[in-house]
């Protein structure tokens, strides 16, 4: 690998974790007795100076996070992993916790014990099975070593549906429910919350009459990873990488039409065309000609690929780092396939709580279906226009955002060819079918996706097969 020996990981530093005993050896440990030993405000000081954003998508800052936790007044805590990794184009959680799920279950409990958190979760998808076999382990090692505290751990296995990742329908499977996303976010109505019901189902109050929200942390998989390095090795080590807005490393998946897909941790601001050249580049006699941070911004194209990862540059150009997921299309990928494809895909997750997102997602993909299919009109880009405005009304997720933002973009960067298509025609001969990049496995250049995901319908079955 060229860069004079980088990039140089730090969460996937060396050969996976065997064990606890590995982990121990490695410097475990370290972290968790140095926030017990500065306390709680020093612990999430520490974090707050370190920089440490939330690499689950939205990129807060963990350390205001935490504090708002903490400083939420009386009552019951709770803190939560949120390992049930979705994105398409995305594998870094599940690359983490195959490699050393011990610095992860370490940053949790850390982040429990700055909060004043009575238990702790960690939540996967029990298809996940790899991941949550290693992670049931690393529980019951730790439980009993007895040197991470005395928080309980446990971990929740959930659905494949999309929106189990959402962190309010998170929370709605941690208590044995349906991924249905709550009102109200976990800082406010927390784990068990019994204060405000504002859900599905109404909550009894308790036989003492002693109600709570229960605020709730919740952090992503490699976020609380990266709290285990903060707590080892000090803030300045998060900030000596990176850039000064988005310090660190960041572990980014690269697939879609590459030569070599993987998963890699990089510094933050590390160009796309760097990952894409860690990648194997394109396809022989192929130029890649767009790429997505997953399904939650909006396009890049080509002529942006020397923007540098990471939360400000991604921004600026008015896409975004996402769960840093980049699929890459070369040019024998039909852009508006491409938008028909992740349009379905957040059709049939939408969970249909909120009438718009479902109603406004299935009314685009059904309209970009007919002009991929030749079949279209201008009819048709009104109706996507019209959609795309009412889509977001009155939601409780970022789903139907996802769809309104991904969307129009993919409209502003490619109009030829959707007038191309209103007329019948398409620039791509032929034209492939565009498989929804959700992965299953990543392994030595080889990458495996949901091959049920075509099949999936809007109510969350599988239609049988043909």
């Amino acid at each position: 690998m060229a860069h004079d020996g980088w990039p140089r990981p730090v969460l996937l530093a060396g050969t996976p974790v065997v064990g606890l005993a590995d982990h121990l050896r490695r410097g475990g440990g370290i972290a968790y007795a140095a926030a017990v030993r500065q306390g709680r405000d020093a612990t999430i000081d520490a974090v707050a100076r370190s920089g440490l954003r939330g690499r689950g998508g939205a990129g807060f800052a963990t350390g205001r996070k935490w504090a708002g936790i903490r400083d939420a007044g009386a009552g019951r805590r709770f803190a939560v992993c949120n390992a049930a990794e979705g994105e398409p184009g995305t594998f870094k959680d599940r690359a983490l916790l195959r490699h050393d799920p011990y610095q992860v279950l370490e940053g949790l409990a850390i982040a429990a014990f700055a909060v004043g958190a009575e238990a702790a979760v960690i939540a996967t998808k029990r298809s996940y099975a790899p991941e949550a076999a290693r992670i049931a382990t690393a529980i019951e090692e730790m439980a009993a070593d007895g040197s991470f505290g005395a928080v309980p751990v446990s971990l929740v296995l959930g659905p494949d549906e999309y929106l189990f990742g959402e962190e309010k329908a998170l929370l709605e499977v941690i208590e044995g429910k349906e991924p249905l996303p709550r009102l109200l976010p976990p800082y406010q109505h927390g784990l068990f919350a019994t204060e405000i019901q504002t859900g599905w189902e109404s909550v009894e109050a308790p036989a003492d009459g002693v109600t709570g929200a229960n605020p709730t942390l919740v952090n992503n998989v490699e976020t609380l990873a990266h709290v285990t390095q903060v707590l080892r090795h000090g803030p300045e080590h998060l900030r000596s990488r990176g850039t000064s807005e988005s310090p660190g490393t960041v572990v980014v998946t690269v697939v879609g039409d590459v030569t070599r897909p993987l998963v890699v941790e990089v510094d933050m601001g590390t160009p796309l065309s760097v990952l894409v050249e860690l990648a194997g580049g394109a396809h022989p006699g192929r130029t890649l000609r767009s790429c997505y941070s997953g399904v939650a911004n909006a396009v890049i194209t080509a002529d942006h690929f020397d923007v540098p990862a990471d939360y400000e540059s991604l921004a600026a150009i008015g896409s975004g780092l996402g769960s840093a997921g980049f699929v890459f299309y070369d040019d024998s990928a039909c852009p508006v396939e491409v938008a028909r494809s992740f349009s379905r895909f957040l059709y049939v997750e939408s969970c249909g709580q909120c009438r718009s997102c479902k109603f406004g997602c299935g009314e685009i993909t059904r309209a970009l279906e007919r002009l991929n299919d030749g079949a279209g009109s201008d009819h048709d880009i009104g109706v996507i226009g019209a959609r795309l405005r009412s889509v977001t009304d009155q939601v409780r997720c970022y789903l139907a955002t996802e769809e309104q933002v991904l969307i129009a973009s993919v409209l502003r960067a490619f109009p030829e060819e959707f007038a191309l298509h209103i007329e019948g025609r398409c620039s791509v001969e032929p034209a492939r079918p565009i498989v929804v990049p959700k992965i299953t496995d990543l392994a030595d250049g080889v990458v495996r996706y949901d091959d049920r995901q075509a099949s999936k319908q809007p109510d969350w079955t599988y239609a049988p097969p043909s």
